[in-house]
C-alpha cells in the first residue's frame, strides 16, 4: 500500500495562503511607512529610528489591547475593515492621554482556517488607522492554528509605541479643586461592553444583525460597528499649547472605572449627567435591556469617549480648539476636594 505523505495543509494550515495574504499585508503596510521606516514588512524585527532631535528628553510611551467582541458583530456581517482601524484609534488614544503621539504599531492576527482576502480587509482598516494618525505600521504577525478558532472567526492585538517629551508627560499631577472636566464624545459604543450589547439586541430583543432598528436609523450591526474615534487631532494642538492637566480614555468600566485614574489623590471628579444628551443606541440599549443606569455607566461609555481636565480658565479655548477640529466638547463637571472618585450630579430619568 502506498501512503500519502503527511503535508501541513492537512492539519489545516494553508502556507501557499499564508504567503498571499503577506504579499497583500506589505503592499498595505508601505503605505504606512516614512523616513525613519528602516526595515520591510517579513524582516524578523521592524526598525524603526530612534533618534529624536525635537525632543530633549524624550520617554517612550507603549501599550497594548484588543477590541474584545465587538468581532463578533464583524463575523456576524462579513465587515471586516473597520475592526482594525478599531484597534488602531483606541491603541493612540491610550497613550495620547499621557502626551504621547504615535511613532509606530504592531499587529496580531489569530484564526483557524486562514482567509487571505478577510485577513486584507482587516490589514486595511490598520493601515488606514495608522495612516490617519501619522503612524508607521511596522511589522506584525497572522497566525494560523486550525481547532482553536472557529471557522470564520479570529482575534486581533495591537501594540503601539509613542514618544512625548518629559516635561510634557500627562499625568495628572497639577490637577487642582476647581478644574474643568471637558468631555470628547464618541462615536458610539467604541469597542467596550459588546458582550451586554449583543446580549440585549441579539438575544433579549431577538434582531439579527441586518435587521434596521427604526429608533436608531440603521441596522442593529451598523450601529455596533461605529468606528472608535481617535482623539488625536482634537487633543494634539492641546498639548502643544499645554493646555492639558490630565486626560482619561473612557473605555471598559466607563467614566467611574476610567476618569478616576486621572485624579491625584484627594480629589475626586464630579460628572454632570445634564450636560449632554445620551446617545440614542444607549438609550435604546438601556430601555430593552432593562439596564440599571449605574450599570450602563459601567459598561459603556455612554457617548463620553474622553475627557480632559483643565485649568477653568482655559475651558472656552480648549473647546473652541475641539470645534475647529469638527468636535462639539463640553464642559462635563469640574474637579472637588474628595476621595479619588467619580461622582454624579445632574441625573435625568
Amino acid at each position: 500500500m502506498i501512503i500519502k505523505p503527511t503535508t501541513y495543509s492537512d492539519a489545516g494550515v494553508d502556507i501557499d495562503a499564508a504567503t498571499r495574504a503577506t504579499d497583500k499585508i506589505r503592499e498595505l503596510a508601505r503605505r504606512t511607512f516614512n523616513d525613519r521606516t528602516l526595515s520591510e514588512i517579513g524582516s524578523f524585527g521592524g526598525m524603526f529610528d530612534g533618534a529624536f532631535p525635537s525632543l530633549a528628553q524624550p520617554v517612550l510611551v507603549a501599550s497594548a489591547d484588543g477590541v474584545g467582541t465587538k468581532l463578533k458583530i464583524a463575523f456576524a456581517t462579513g465587515i471586516n475593515n473597520t475592526v482594525g482601524r478599531d484597534l488602531v484609534n483606541h491603541c493612540v488614544n491610550d497613550i495620547l492621554v499621557q502626551g504621547a503621539r504615535p511613532l509606530f504599531f504592531l499587529d496580531y492576527i489569530a484564526t483557524g482556517k486562514l482567509s487571505p482576502e478577510t485577513v486584507a480587509s482587516i490589514v486595511e482598516g490598520i493601515a488606514n488607522g495608522c495612516r490617519a494618525n501619522d503612524c508607521v505600521l511596522l511589522g506584525g504577525e497572522t497566525a494560523e492554528m486550525p481547532g482553536f478558532y472557529a471557522d470564520g472567526e479570529y482575534d486581533i492585538a495591537g501594540f503601539i509605541v509613542g514618544a512625548v517629551e518629559r516635561s510634557r508627560i500627562i499625568n495628572g499631577r497639577d490637577v487642582a479643586p476647581g478644574d474643568a472636566l471637558i468631555g470628547l464624545p464618541s462615536s458610539g459604543l467604541h469597542t467596550n461592553g459588546y458582550s451586554l450589547a449583543r446580549r440585549v439586541f441579539f438575544e433579549m430583543c431577538g434582531l439579527r444583525p441586518n435587521d434596521v432598528v427604526d429608533e436608531l436609523g440603521c441596522s442593529a450591526g451598523d450601529a455596533l460597528l461605529a468606528t472608535h474615534r481617535s482623539y488625536l487631532p482634537i487633543v494634539r494642538p492641546l498639548l502643544a499649547a499645554g493646555l492639558v492637566k490630565g486626560m482619561a480614555h473612557i473605555t471598559g468600566g466607563g467614566l467611574p472605572g476610567n476618569l478616576n485614574r486621572a485624579l491625584p489623590a484627594g480629589l475626586d471628579a464630579v460628572v454632570d449627567e445634564s450636560s449632554w444628551e445620551i446617545p440614542n443606541v444607549f438609550r435604546q440599549l438601556e430601555r430593552a435591556g432593562q439596564v440599571d443606569r449605574d450599570e450602563m455607566f459601567r459598561a459603556f461609555n455612554m457617548g463620553v469617549g474622553a475627557v480632559a481636565i483643565v485649568a477653568p480658565g482655559h475651558a472656552d479655548e480648549v473647546m473652541a480648539a475641539a470645534g475647529a477640529a469638527g468636535v462639539r466638547a463640553w464642559r462635563l463637571g469640574a474637579v472637588v476636594p474628595g476621595g479619588g472618585v467619580v461622582r454624579f450630579s445632574g441625573r435625568s430619568a
